[in-house]
């Protein structure tokens, strides 16, 4: 059997790109994912970042799936915390109504933002303490079994949208066994607690109408290349790139800068985040997946974008998918 392998599309915002740039990549990418056979594409829900178009997370999957027709689509994820129960059911609903079978709605409890930025969500710091029941009354709009009497969802009600817990903690672990729910651990950034938080749900879960046995997937970077040179080289561009971003504070770095930051102490939180990378040729990255799919007792891997462009990300999902023997539609 095969191992499932599907993908976080981050919908990267990259140098002298706009927006629509990234959308229409978006388009290509679960196009060209769909025919090579990977199970799902999820969106993230980021705010006031100006590198991410996946802010209205409901709005991107509406429009990427009017232009495949098989693969799943879903919110990897939404940040519940951010919006009522009620509007995230709609949401959902509406998507689910209009590509029936397609539709996953993962769940996390961060805010996607910082404080500023959560703020102008109109968000309450303490909101993430209702996630739980949030969850619950997402779930009961979404089954037809509504948690608030004489309030339904429509479209919604009825339509049954699995949810996944999203999570890099024991928090979320714990939440996902309690009410039988997929579980989907954030690895590709936060590799700590993986193997306590995936022992953790395995242990206590809890059959539900949704889901009878544990499922874990689990978040793993990836780039595939035709050399192991020319991988190592779009790896250090990665890295390079990662400097920036979670270190610079709003400036850019030289590459002889970057460099320098990624060889001092300062440059090991880059290189943990990316504990879990798989990097070479085709072969050696499947290789890569399988046992790590085995370590982390994953049912199923999806993978993140760690090469330095389009065309490499591209080529990457491609080799990958062959060397993987993907299913095909």
């Amino acid at each position: 059997m095969v191992l499932p392998l599907s993908i976080l599309d981050l919908a990267h915002i990259g140098d002298g790109e706009s927006a629509r740039d990234s959308l229409n990549a978006s388009v290509t990418l679960a196009r060209r994912a769909e025919e090579l056979g990977y199970r799902r594409i999820w969106y993230a829900e980021h705010h006031n970042m100006p590198t991410i178009a996946s802010s209205a997370t409901s709005v991107l999957i509406a429009h990427v799936a009017a232009h495949t027709s098989t693969i799943r689509l879903g919110a990897g994820g939404v940040m519940l915390p951010n919006h009522s129960p009620l509007t995230i059911a709609e949401q959902f609903g509406t998507l689910e109504t209009l590509h029936p079978g397609r539709i996953d709605l993962g769940l996390g409890r961060a805010p996607g933002s910082d404080q500023p930025t959560m703020r102008a969500l109109r968000r309450d710091p303490s909101s993430a303490d209702a996630f739980p029941e949030d969850v619950l009354e997402l779930q009961g709009y979404l089954t037809g079994q509504t948690r608030i009497p004489g309030v339904d969802a429509t479209p919604g009600k009825g339509t049954n949208v699995p949810l996944y817990i999203l999570g890099s903690s024991l928090f979320g672990a714990k939440l996902a066994a309690a009410l039988g729910l997929p579980y989907a651990f954030a690895s590709h950034f936060a590799p700590d607690q993986l193997h306590d938080a995936v022992s953790l749900y395995r242990r206590e879960f809890r059959p539900s109408a949704q889901l009878a046995e544990p499922y874990v997937i689990a978040g793993i970077n990836v780039i595939a290349a035709d050399t192991d040179e020319e991988a190592q080289e779009q790896l250090l561009a990665a890295k390079r790139k990662r400097v920036s971003l979670f270190l610079g504070r709003g400036r850019t770095f030289t590459p002889e800068e970057a460099d320098a930051i990624l060889a001092a102490p300062a440059g090991g939180q880059i290189a943990h985040m990316m504990k879990h990378t798989a990097v070479g040729t085709p072969d050696k990255v499947s290789d890569h997946l399988h046992r790590f799919a085995q370590e982390a007792r994953a049912d199923e891997l999806i993978v993140v974008s760690s090469a330095p462009d389009r065309k490499a990300w591209l080529r990457s999902i491609e080799l990958l998918a062959h060397a993987h023997a993907l299913p095909t539609p």
